[in-house]
């Protein structure tokens, strides 16, 4: 545990801002070498010199290693930026965090140095400056890995989105192809998606083909019937496509009501029952010669 005497780290870190600059970002190099490439040296020194400065500053504080004060929201945001911007490169949580910890090794020698024979003055410096750097690496690691979480999140609602597609199929007619698992989370993307298209168009029949959907349980009428309610409170009447043998059993055997909902086994025929609510007949003409 570090002793009361005065610590000086800022100093040092004001005094020596350059060499320390120079010598982190050799470390850097060295250290990541694969990643250092997808870095131009421009950035890099930006980075380790913006850093830096901010480190100096907040590091005049009283509370030297407590990096959650309103002193240290400065270090926070700028280790955030470049955590994110390291992140949308390709590098991993351990490599961003690196971007700290390679300061150790240039610092401590800095300190060494400073120091001198001190060996008391030297353990404490050392202490407070491993607590210090340890705590802000791993918070580059934990922005970092949220960062990776939110990309992942946003690419899931993104395929949610694209797996959801609503098609105009004739005049006031739109339908939905469903495939994979409807659960909770998708049947919100579904029913939004159904709802602003009916807007859109004035649809109004909208089918739902649940072809693509392999197995059909109590949750996904449910949800199927909810859809089939946002459309109707929209103005626009449902038809339930894709009812297969194996899933018109398991309906029945679960005890689900699926109401007044009109349902069919082909998407075909839900379109020619679709016609016919807006007015419309199909007939065959003779193929011309």
């Amino acid at each position: 545990m570090a002793s009361d005497r005065k610590t000086r780290i800022p100093e040092i870190l004001k005094t020596h801002e350059a060499d320390l600059v120079a010598e982190w970002i050799k470390e850097q190099t060295a250290t990541i070498a694969g990643g250092a490439g997808r870095l131009k040296e421009g950035e890099l020194r930006e980075q380790c010199t913006s850093f830096l400065r901010l480190l100096q500053q907040a590091a005049q504080s009283d509370k030297l290693t407590d990096i959650a004060g309103q002193d240290w929201q400065p270090v926070r945001e700028r280790l955030g930026e470049i955590s994110r911007s390291r992140s949308l490169q390709g590098f991993s949580p351990s490599e961003t965090a690196t971007f700290v910890f390679s300061f150790k090794q240039p610092f401590f020698a800095r300190l060494r140095r400073e120091t001198g024979k001190d060996a008391d003055a030297l353990a404490d410096e050392i202490w407070r400056a491993t607590q210090l750097l340890d705590k802000l690496g791993l918070y580059t690691t934990e922005v970092n890995q949220k960062n990776r979480e939110e990309v992942i999140i946003r690419q899931q609602q993104e395929m949610l989105e694209l797996s959801t597609p609503v098609v105009k199929v004739w005049e006031g007619i739109v339908a939905l192809p469903l495939i994979g698992t409807l659960d909770s989370a998708r049947t919100q993307v579904v029913m939004e998606s159904l709802l602003q298209r009916i807007v859109e168009i004035g649809a109004e029949v909208a089918i739902i083909d649940i072809t693509g959907v392999p197995t059909v349980d109590t949750l996904v009428a449910q949800h199927l019937i909810k859809t089939v309610t946002a459309a109707r409170l929209m103005g626009a009447d449902c038809i339930i496509s894709g009812i297969r043998p194996q899933i018109a059993q398991t309906i029945v055997h679960l005890g689900v009501e699926l109401g007044d909902v009109t349902t069919k086994a082909t998407l075909a025929d839900a379109l020619m029952v679709a016609l016919k609510r807006i007015g419309l007949t199909v007939s065959r003409t003779p193929a011309s010669k």
